[in-house]
C-alpha cells in the first residue's frame, strides 16, 4: 500500500482514539493527520504488526505513539508496556518527549528515555517508580535487560524506529537479541526510510503478517530559494574562515547555520562571537525555555545567527532568516530540503549555501536530483570583496547619522575648527578613526599560504626511487606486521582493549561509540582490528566527559577501555622497531607480540 502527499479532509476525531489523546492532539495544534498517520493509526489500533516506509518529518512518531497509547492496559502502571528502539540518543529523547506530550492527560502515565552516557542510577530510580513507555538505544536497553532492571514480560508492543539507521550503525545483532527477549510481545511496528534486504529479513522473521505502508514524498524546494555550494578543503579552521567571509560579504539579515552535532553548535557559535558576530547555539541539550528565548532573540534582532542541529531547528519559522548555511552536508536529501525550507517561505526570497568536501560530490548530486535543481558553485569571497562591503556599510552609517538631529555636534565641531584651524577633511578622518576604536575598518590579506589538503590513500604519490627497483630486489612485507596509516587531518587515534580474539567487528565499534557518546557514525574514522586490541580514529579534541563515557562503554559484555594513543605521528615505524629489537637481543623475551609497540 502506498500513498502520495495530498490534502485530505480526514480528522483525528475519525480515529478511535481515547478522549485524553484527542485532547493532547488538540493542544498540540494538529488539525489533519499526515498520510502515514491516516493510514497507519487504524492498523496499529487494531493490533496489527506494521511496516512503515517514510522519511523523517512525515509525522511517523504520532502514527505509532497515539494508537499504542490508546492500547495501554490499565492496572499495570508499574511495568513498561511499550518499548521503542531508536538508533541515537537524540532520537530517543525526541520520541520520549513526543510520548510525554501525547500522554500528558493520561492518569499515572510516565515515559523514560534510556541511553548510553547517562548515569545508570537515574534510569534505575525511574524504572523502580514505574513507567509505561521506555524509549532507548539498543546498547543501553540490552544492558538493562541483562541486569534484570527492565522487565520484558509486560512489554506487549515494540517499535523499531529508523531501522535502516540502526542497521547502518551496526545494531542489527543487538536488535535481534532484544526481539528474542520479549516473550509477551504481541505487536511490532517497524519504521524505516529505506528497506534494505536485512531490514526486510527482520520484518519477515519477527513480524506476523504485517501491513506494509509506503509514503512517497514529493519534496522539492521552493523556487524562491537560490541554492549555491562552496567546495571546502583544509579542515575546521578553513571552514570557519569561509563561514565568516560569507557572512560578511553577503547581504544578510537572519542566518541559520546547520551542523551535525550538538558539540559543534556551541563551538562554532563561540568562534563567531569571538569574531564579532552576534550568534547563539540551538541544540537538543539546551532547555526548551532557553531555546524559545533564543528564537525570540533572533526574531527581535538581538542576535543574527543561530547555529543549530536538525532536531533543534525543527518547525522553526522566523521571517527574517535570509540565509541557510549548511556548514556540514546532511546525510540524506530529506534533511537538506527541510533545512533550506527555513528560508524563502511564504513567497519570500532566500539564500541556501552548502559547504561540500571534495569527497561528498555524490551526496551533492543526490541532493540535486531530489530538489530537481542545479546547485550553482560559488567562489569564496575575497578579502577585497569583504573590504568593499565594509566600506559600503561604513558609508551607510554616515548617511543614517546625517538623518538624525546632530546640531549639538555641529556646534562642537565648528568650535573645534575655529580653535585649531584643522582642515575639515582631516577632522572627519580623525573622527572616523575614533569611531572604529582599536578595530581596523579593513580586513588584512592573509600572510600565509593555504596548505594543500593531505593526499588520500588512493592519490598518495609513490616514491620514484622505490618503484624503479626491480621486483625481485624489493623487500617483501612481513605478514605478521600490521601496517597502519596515520590518522587523517582533524582526527586522533584511540586504542580499544578488544580485538579479533573477542570477535569484535567494525560495526560493533561504530555502534558502541555512536550509541554511548552520541557521535554520528559519519564522524568515526578508520578502524583497524588486531588480535588483542583495535584502533579507531575519532575527531580531534574530543571533550573529556565524552572520553570518560567511552572508557566505560561496552561492546557486548566486555568493556572497551578506550584510551588515546599519544603522539601517533611521532611513533617509530615498524621497520625501526624491528631493527631496534634485532640490535638488542636482551629485550626479546620481554616482547610478547612482535611488530606492535608496547604503547599501542
Amino acid at each position: 500500500m502506498s500513498s502520495e502527499y495530498e490534502s485530505t479532509p480526514f480528522s483525528f476525531t475519525d480515529f478511535d482514539l481515547s478522549a485524553p489523546l484527542l485532547q493532547a492532539v488538540n493542544d498540540a495544534g494538529y488539525e489533519t493527520p499526515t498520510p502515514i498517520q491516516q493510514e497507519m493509526i487504524p492498523h496499529v489500533l487494531a493490533g496489527r504488526d506494521v511496516v512503515g516506509q517514510a522519511q523523517t518529518g512525515t509525522g511517523k512518531t504520532a502514527a505509532f505513539a497515539l494508537p499504542l497509547l490508546s492500547r495501554l492496559q490499565p492496572g499495570k502502571s508499574k511495568n513498561p508496556q511499550i518499548l521503542v528502539l531508536a538508533p541515537t540518543r537524540e532520537l530517543a529523547l525526541q520520541v520520549a518527549e513526543s510520548f510525554t506530550e501525547y500522554g500528558k492527560h493520561l492518569k499515572n502515565f510516565n515515559v523514560l528515555a534510556i541511553f548510553g552516557g547517562q548515569d545508570y542510577n537515574i534510569q534505575l530510580r525511574q524504572l523502580q517508580k514505574g513507567v509505561q513507555v521506555v524509549v532507548g538505544t539498543p546498547g543501553r536497553v540490552m544492558d538493562h535487560l541483562r541486569r534484570g532492571t527492565l522487565k520484558p514480560e509486560s512489554i506487549h508492543s515494540l517499535v523499531l524506529d529508523e531501522a535502516d539507521e540502526m542497521l547502518r550503525m551496526g545494531f542489527l545483532d543487538d536488535v535481534e537479541w532484544i526481539l528474542e527477549q520479549l516473550p509477551g510481545r504481541k505487536q511490532t511496528a517497524l519504521f524505516s526510510a529505506t528497506m534494505p534486504p536485512n531490514i526486510r529479513k527482520i520484518a519477515q522473521k519477527y513480524l506476523s503478517d504485517p501491513v506494509e505502508i509506503t509514503i512517497k514524498t514529493k519534496a522539492v524546494t521552493a523556487q524562491t530559494i537560490n541554492q549555491r555550494c562552496l567546495v571546502t578543503t583544509g579542515g575546521f579552521t578553513k571552514k570557519i574562515d569561509a563561514l565568516s567571509r560569507i557572512i560578511e560579504a553577503e547581504s544578510v539579515d537572519g542566518i541559520l547555520v546547520f551542523v551535525r552535532t550538538k558539540i559543534q553548535t556551541v563551538e562554532i557559535a563561540e568562534h563567531l562571537v569571538a569574531l564579532g558576530f552576534s550568534a547563539a547555539p540551538l541544540n537538543g541539550d539546551i532547555q526548551q525555555s532557553q531555546r524559545l528565548r533564543t528564537v525570540e532573540q533572533l526574531k527581535a534582532k538581538k542576535i543574527d545567527i543561530l547555529v543549530a542541529t536538525d532536531v533543534a531547528a525543527r518547525g522553526l519559522d522566523v521571517e527574517r532568516i535570509s540565509h541557510v548555511i549548511n556548514f556540514d552536508i546532511p546525510f540524506d536529501t530529506e534533511s537538506y530540503i527541510h533545512r533550506i525550507g527555513r528560508t524563502g517561505r511564504a513567497g519570500r526570497s532566500g539564500e541556501a549555501i552548502l559547504f561540500v568536501n571534495p569527497r561528498e560530490q555524490s551526496m551533492l548530486r543526490s541532493i540535486e536530483r531530489a530538489t530537481r535543481q542545479k546547485i550553482q558553485p560559488m567562489n569564496l569571497p575575497s578579502v577585497a570583496d569583504i573590504n568593499k562591503k565594509r566600506i559600503e556599510q561604513f558609508k551607510e552609517k554616515i548617511t543614517t547619522a546625517l538623518q538624525k538631529d546632530i546640531s549639538f555636534y555641529e556646534n562642537l565641531i565648528a568650535e573645534y575648527l575655529e580653535q585649531t584651524q584643522v582642515e575639515p577633511l582631516q577632522l572627519a578622518a580623525a573622527l572616523a578613526q575614533l569611531s572604529q576604536g582599536g578595530t581596523p575598518l579593513l580586513k588584512d590579506e592573509p600572510k600565509f599560504r593555504d596548505e594543500p589538503a593531505p593526499a588520500s590513500r588512493r592519490s598518495q604519490p609513490v616514491k620514484t626511487a622505490r618503484t624503479a627497483r626491480p621486483a625481485e630486489q624489493r623487500p617483501k612485507p612481513r605478514k605478521s606486521m600490521a601496517m597502519q596509516l596515520p590518522p587523517e587531518e582533524g582526527m586522533e587515534r584511540f586504542r580499544i582493549q578488544l580485538g579479533n580474539n573477542e570477535g569484535v567487528k567494525p560495526g560493533n565499534i561504530v555502534g558502541a561509540i555512536a550509541n554511548e557518546a552520541d557521535i554520528n557514525s559519519k564522524f568515526i574514522g578508520r578502524i583497524s582490528i588486531f588480535d588483542n586490541y583495535s584502533t579507531v580514529d575519532l575527531p580531534f579534541g574530543m571533550p573529556e566527559d565524552v572520553l570518560r563515557v567511552l572508557q566505560r562503554a561496552r561492546i557486548g559484555s566486555k568493556a572497551m577501555k578506550l584510551q588515546k594513543i599519544a603522539d601517533t605521528t611521532s611513533q617509530p615505524s615498524i621497520q625501526q622497531k624491528t631493527k631496534r629489537r634485532s640490535a638488542d637481543t636482551r629485550k626479546q623475551d620481554q616482547i610478547k607480540t612482535p611488530g606492535i609497540s608496547a604503547n599501542l
